[in-house]
């Protein structure tokens, strides 16, 4: 279900969300709390918990705060494809992606937001110096940087974070993806974008986050979403 919106800034954040009742409320006041004129959009992915109707009432409070639901569940991908076209629409100019589990601390926005003067694509890293991981397993930790590692190796890239959910990109970024091509999940959607991105010739920068592991709510990676991100890097090397 698509609402009509009426844009009240150049900025926005896109935050995929299924069954993330514990958190979504927490997150989206966190976001306003910052004070720097920012719209927010919420993907919810056919969640059966009351994720959309905590994000409804604090509608009533932040005037900027807009609602895509899906009558069924599409994956991580197809979610960001509905929002960042529905950015694109809408005329934003600074478009913005982050987890819906508390993971990303909205107050990184600020600075991510500042080094797109002279960038295209900032990525929220956890492998750069001042990055780091707080309260996950040894085993999920260990998972990240393989596949990063793996990443970059097939792929010839630089980037220490590939599989980073947490990114501000301009409108430029935004308008060069094909989002009708985006059906990947998980870290196979995150290497995916940010090869694209840097294949195209465009500016990115890596800014030092802590991610920490969510305290509500079931994580979303299982060994489908792994094997899924093995296989596109497999594609991707080959194309």
């Amino acid at each position: 279900m698509k609402e009509k919106i009426l844009k009240k800034s150049n900025k926005i954040v896109i935050i995929p969300a299924h069954n993330e009742a514990g958190n979504i409320g927490l997150l989206i006041n966190n976001i306003y709390a910052l004070g720097i004129g920012i719209s927010v959009l919420v993907i919810d992915d056919n969640s059966s918990d009351d994720t959309s109707g905590i994000v409804r009432n604090l509608q009533e409070v932040y005037p900027n705060l807009y609602i895509l639901i899906q009558e069924k569940r599409m994956g991580l991908g197809r979610a960001y494809a509905l929002g960042f076209n529905y950015a694109l629409e809408n005329g934003y100019e600074v478009v913005m992606q982050m987890d819906a589990d508390l993971s990303h601390d909205p107050s990184y926005l600020i600075p991510m937001i500042n080094l797109l003067k002279n960038n295209d694509l900032v990525i929220g890293s956890r492998y750069v110096e001042g990055g780091g991981v707080e309260g996950c397993s040894y085993f999920r930790v260990g998972l990240s940087r393989w596949a990063n590692f793996l990443s970059r190796y097939m792929l010839k890239l630089s980037i220490k974070d590939i599989t980073s959910g947490f990114k501000c990109m301009n409108r430029k970024v935004l308008g060069s993806i094909n989002c009708s091509s985006i059906n990947s999940e998980g870290y196979a959607f995150q290497i995916e974008m940010v090869r694209h991105v840097y294949s195209s010739g465009f500016r990115i920068i890596e800014y030092p986050i802590i991610f920490k592991e969510r305290n509500y709510g079931k994580s979303k990676m299982n060994f489908s979403v792994v094997i899924e991100a093995i296989l596109k890097l497999v594609f991707l090397s080959i194309k």
